[in-house]
């Protein structure tokens, strides 16, 4: 039961989390001058439409005739230019004449209304009259959210006013519905409250207030009856400054993270807002406070975005991921190794920003704006958008670096970061930014794609210059690092399929089949450089019995297929044979006899035999010289050719020695330079590298 609890939970809070980003963006969007433009032009026109439609009107007006048709297309232009662009003309009525006087005659002129039409209408009204009465209240809203003249709150009342008594005429239930209408469009008016500028009186002899004036609100309270701009920026400014050096000092504890030996262990959000000092932040938002509540919205806006969105930049771009150790690390490392050291130090920079400093950021706003969430919310997507494109920007660059076997592992792991803070970028940002976030994933997941089927290819392109040719390290190296992200791999595979593949080719284990495939004509090409056969074989043989030493420590059998193993020992045996062929049997050649005695039966001379061991004793002591500079990597392998050289040279050694001290006798060790111990010393002392070959 508790089990089943744990993801419904889940379920929910990220049902809830999803709601508010949702509530949130339908704030801003409803803040947002050209919506309220569109809305107030199209409910006037339907409400003009409805209107003209509907019993009331022919009430009122009588029957339609031409020219009263062409009176109202008029009319209803003129209504509708005024609604689209209410700047024009309400600059001439926001007079604080105007603003005394507008109530009492739209009062007075809805009054007149009413009295006509109620005197002209009997029964109940139609659907068009409804329909007008709704879309002349929304359009009445839509005016009061762009303009401030003092009439469009008494439209909106009156109109909705007139809906409600239209639909309790056509039954008294449906009153409900009205006042619930009513209601919500009562709502957003009032939430547009904040968003209104502030009414200025201009003292005598004062500039503009928009710039450094001393400005009045109309509420005549005490705080906003003198409020300087460039004073209350100025401390705005001052608080940020202090906020940044306080922020930067809390964040240098996050160095040690993005170390590639460390695991991130600091993963709480709060971890950065709640080390700052609360009084500052309090100090904060009663300045903000102060400057939102005096309409001074935009410019601190403008201070707080540009402060806090070059401290974070600062913190998580210059300091946390360029840090001054950087240039330490880049003198202590290959080109190669500085690369991944900075891969790793980017992910970690990742996950620092959209786990602690990001979600850290977004509480800073709401406590900074209580009270404005909007502006909050709007603060906090400008702060960090900055940084997290820069962000994107690197992580893109690594899915655009040159392919290669080792790329394509940091690719990956690039890939399984982002793909894991995705959520991390939906609880926080826009659905745009999401977007972008998604699309470098998608890079990072096609070029992972691309370089794993083409890694074959790659590796082939390892020059060979030594016994152990460095594609069969490669190989073998890549098979090992593919095992470990072998689920990611094929998901990547069947996400991002290839287009144009062939079915099954660019499966997982299709590409491992391939790439020892490649490895095997990589080998017999390189094979063919030996001019000496005997070398031609050992070095194939060394080759695959470092692939399967290799595979069999690693556990490879599942993911290179159960015979694999016997075919490989199958290849191993069968190179070992062809070496011991072309190499210590053709010193054997030396001491046999059988040739000569099917010539001249049971003759066997003393000069002859001194021949035959004088050949032998040269050639063993050439192929000893030559074979004591290869390299055997695997001291089993090692014992293992020894072995197999003792057991077809010994026996045939010893055999031609005893024959020669019985045609000698005591005389024979003159001439026997090798005994059986001085051989087996010597094949001792084979294969132990010299010249660097061991490298």
């Amino acid at each position: 039961m508790m089990a089943l609890c744990i993801p419904v939970v889940a379920i929910l809070t990220h049902l809830r989390e999803s709601m508010m980003l949702v509530a949130v963006q339908i704030r801003v969007w409803l803040k947002q001058p050209e919506v309220w433009r569109f809305v107030g032009l199209a409910s006037t026109v339907v409400g003009l439409i409805c209107f003209a439609l509907s019993s009331v009107f022919n009430h009122l007006f009588g029957k339609w005739y031409s020219w009263k048709l062409s009176l109202y297309i008029v009319v209803s232009v003129f209504i509708c230019l005024l609604i689209l662009f209410p700047e024009i003309w309400q600059r001439f009525l926001i007079s604080p004449r105007f603003k005394t006087h507008s109530p009492f005659w739209v009062a007075s002129i809805t009054s007149v209304y009413s009295f006509f039409f109620d005197k002209a209408v009997s029964g109940k009204p139609d659907v068009y009259n409804l329909i007008s009465c709704a879309s002349f209240a929304i359009m009445s809203l839509s005016l009061s959210r762009r303009t401030h003249c003092g009439l469009e709150k008494d439209l909106l009342y009156f109109f909705l006013g007139v809906l409600i008594v239209r639909l309790m005429m056509i039954k008294t239930a449906l009153g409900v519905v009205g006042v619930c209408f009513g209601y919500f469009l009562h709502s957003l008016c009032s939430s547009g409250a904040t968003a209104t500028p502030p009414q200025y009186v201009e003292l005598q002899g004062e500039p503009s207030p928009q710039l450094h004036s001393v400005v009045i609100e109309a509420d005549d309270s005490p705080q906003a009856a003198s409020t300087d701009i460039a004073g209350m920026a100025n401390q705005l400014r001052t608080c940020m400054k202090k906020l940044k050096q306080k922020y930067l000092n809390v964040t240098y504890t996050l160095f040690p993270h993005l170390e590639h030996n460390y695991q991130l262990s600091v993963t709480d959000h709060n971890y950065v807002i709640d080390a700052l000092p609360s009084r500052l932040i309090n100090d904060l938002h009663e300045t903000v406070k102060v400057m939102m509540e005096a309409g001074f919205e935009k410019e601190c806006y403008d201070v707080y975005t540009k402060r806090r969105k070059e401290c974070l930049e600062d913190c998580l771009i210059n300091k946390l991921l360029f840090g001054e150790e950087i240039n330490i690390e880049k003198e202590k490392r290959t080109e190669i190794e500085f690369e991944d050291f900075m891969i790793r130090r980017l992910g970690k920079a990742c996950k620092v920003a959209l786990r602690i400093l990001f979600p850290g950021e977004q509480r800073l706003c709401d406590r900074v704006f209580l009270g404005f969430s909007d502006s909050a919310y709007l603060c906090f997507i400008d702060v960090c958008q900055g940084a997290t494109i820069k962000l994107l920007d690197f992580v893109d660059a690594v899915a655009s670096g040159s392919p290669s076997a080792w790329r394509l592992f940091k690719i990956i792991d690039m890939f399984e970061t982002l793909r894991d803070l995705i959520p991390e970028f939906q609880s926080l940002f826009p659905e745009s930014m999401v977007n972008e976030a998604i699309k470098i994933q998608n890079r990072l997941g096609e070029a992972s794609r691309d370089i794993f089927l083409d890694l074959g290819n790659l590796i082939s392109r390892t020059p060979g210059n030594c016994w152990l040719l460095p594609m069969t390290q490669s190989v073998i190296n890549c098979i090992i690092a593919a095992r470990e992200s072998r689920q990611i791999l094929e998901q990547i595979l069947e996400e991002y399929p290839k287009v144009g593949n062939e079915v099954g080719k660019s499966s997982f284990s299709a590409q491992m089949e391939w790439m020892i495939e490649l490895l095997e004509r990589k080998l017999i090409a390189e094979s063919k450089n030996f001019e000496d056969p005997a070398s031609h074989y050992f070095f194939m043989m060394l080759n695959w019995s470092y692939l399967e030493q290799k595979a069999k420590e690693e556990g490879l059998g599942t993911m290179l297929g159960d015979d694999w193993f016997p075919r490989n020992e199958a290849k191993v045996r069968k190179y070992l044979e062809l070496y011991l062929k072309n190499s210590w049997e053709m010193v054997l050649d030396f001491l046999k006899l059988e040739s000569y005695e099917s010539v001249v039966p049971n003759v066997v001379t003393l000069e002859f035999m001194k021949e035959k061991l004088n050949l032998f004793n040269k050639h063993f002591r050439e192929t000893c010289n030559v074979q004591s500079t290869w390299f055997v990597f695997d001291e089993r392998l090692k014992e293992q050719i020894r072995k197999s050289i003792e057991n077809i040279l010994l026996p045939t050694y010893g055999k031609f020695i005893g024959r020669f001290e019985d045609v000698l006798g005591k005389h024979s060790d003159e001439y026997i330079k090798y005994g059986i111990g001085d051989i087996q010393d010597r094949l001792h002392h084979l294969f132990l590298g010299s010249n660097g070959m061991n490298q």
